[in-house]
């Protein structure tokens, strides 16, 4: 049944070898494997992964490829600036951030991008 598979976001980046220091080294992630065509294989937990394929000739996606739920956005953006992530700002419609982060309803979200330019989220749930 799909809703109990794991899951594998696939992204595409153009040096794999600097996406896979970007994902170890600044999002702490562990390398499980390296694939026969040279993806790469970062555990993310619940046993989900993001694959680092190499595409040298594809451009990212200027929407966001995939989003970290977490339980305290502020500890989580500062942590991440402290190794060197670059976080976007906002100022357009409905979505403003202070301090790197939004708030959108029952949500707080902050954006990056990682060493490719895939635009990569963390969200934290504030209301259910």
């Amino acid at each position: 049944m799909l809703n109990e598979s794991p899951i594998t976001t696939m992204l595409p980046v153009k040096d794999v070898s600097r996406a896979s220091e970007f994902y170890a080294e600044k999002l702490r992630l562990h390398l499980a494997t390296t694939g026969s065509d040279g993806t790469c294989y970062f555990e993310i937990g619940h046993g989900d992964a993001i694959g680092l394929r190499p595409l040298p000739g594809v451009e990212p996606s200027e929407n966001t490829a995939m989003s970290f739920e977490v339980h305290d956005i502020a500890a989580e953006v500062a942590e991440l600036e402290g190794r060197g992530v670059s976080f976007q700002d906002f100022e357009a419609g409905e979505i403003r951030t202070i301090d790197h982060i939004a708030t959108l309803g029952d949500e707080k979200a902050a954006w990056f991008t990682d060493s490719e330019g895939n635009v990569l989220c963390l969200h934290e749930v504030v209301a259910r």
